[in-house]
């Protein structure tokens, strides 16, 4: 099998190529300096030359707050870049794991977390950007993988826990967010599952988050427990920080659908996090 994995510099992209490294598969990988997936002469032309049975897509552009004034750049990664890569598969009938958000929920579900069925309604731009992407895959799924995931931690500096702990070495009280409720997910676990799911040949819309859920204010008292820190978390509402962008308050969403189609138990996210916050 030939791999392309799109956005190899980003955490999730880190991931997948930490195990392709080992697994002696054949596989290409390319930034987004190096592939401009919005570019389909581009993307025509890098498919000619590899030839990709599979295309991991692990590009994104998920700067939350800038996309509300950077839609247009927002649009080119997260969805027309990813039409680009399904007009290419087509041709070179490549299948193509693409990964969505919760971010394209607006959070107001009354009981129970988010299924595949539920009705998505995205609150900020870079949710709409995230689900005219998910439109484009959802017309190839006989040919595709959708995931959605959320609150991605790996190896990288733009996950919240990693940001954290930066705050933690330079302020004492901390002010976290007790009103944004979703599910870290690292991205082994993202990259695990996935690879489970191509290996048998499973095909459609999954929601691939960790098992339970939290908020950012929980999230971050977890973080200075199991790091015996010493700061003072202080639980605070979004609203108080006065960003550009909304965010869903409750966007949990339940991993059941692939977990029983795999036949697998995917771990809680504190197992996860006291895993990540002890290796760094």
């Amino acid at each position: 099998m030939t791999y392309l994995i799109i956005g190899k510099d980003g955490q999730l992209g880190k991931e997948f190529l930490k195990f392709f490294d080992k697994s002696g598969n054949k596989y290409f990988a390319f930034n987004h300096k190096e592939l401009d997936i919005s570019n389909l002469n581009d993307v025509i032309s890098c498919f000619e030359a590899i030839k990709p049975e599979i295309v991991i897509n692990a590009s994104a552009y998920n700067q939350v707050d800038l996309a509300e004034k950077n839609f247009d750049e927002a649009y080119r990664s997260n969805a027309l870049g990813v039409h680009n890569l399904l007009f290419a598969g087509k041709k070179f009938n490549s299948l193509l794991i693409h990964f969505s958000t919760d971010y394209v929920f607006d959070g107001k579900k009354e009981n129970g977390l988010y299924t595949e069925l539920d009705s998505v309604n995205p609150l900020s731009q870079y949710g709409k950007s995230k689900y005219l992407g998910e439109a484009f895959v959802m017309k190839s799924l006989d040919n595709s993988l959708l995931f959605r995931t959320s609150w991605v931690f790996g190896d990288g500096k733009q996950n919240f826990i990693y940001k954290f702990l930066e705050w933690s070495n330079k302020n004492n009280i901390l002010k976290v967010t007790s009103d944004e409720v979703s599910i870290p997910t690292h991205t082994k676990i993202i990259v695990d599952v996935t690879l489970k799911a191509i290996e048998q040949k499973v095909r459609g819309l999954f929601h691939l988050t960790s098992s339970s859920y939290c908020s950012r204010y929980e999230l971050a008292k977890f973080i200075t427990n199991s790091l015996n820190l010493k700061n003072i978390v202080y639980p605070v509402p979004i609203a108080s920080f006065n960003l550009p962008a909304k965010r869903p308050e409750f966007s949990p969403m339940d991993n059941k659908k692939i977990s029983d189609l795999l036949g697998i138990s995917i771990p809680s996210w504190q197992e996860s996090v006291k895993d990540y916050v002890e290796s760094l």
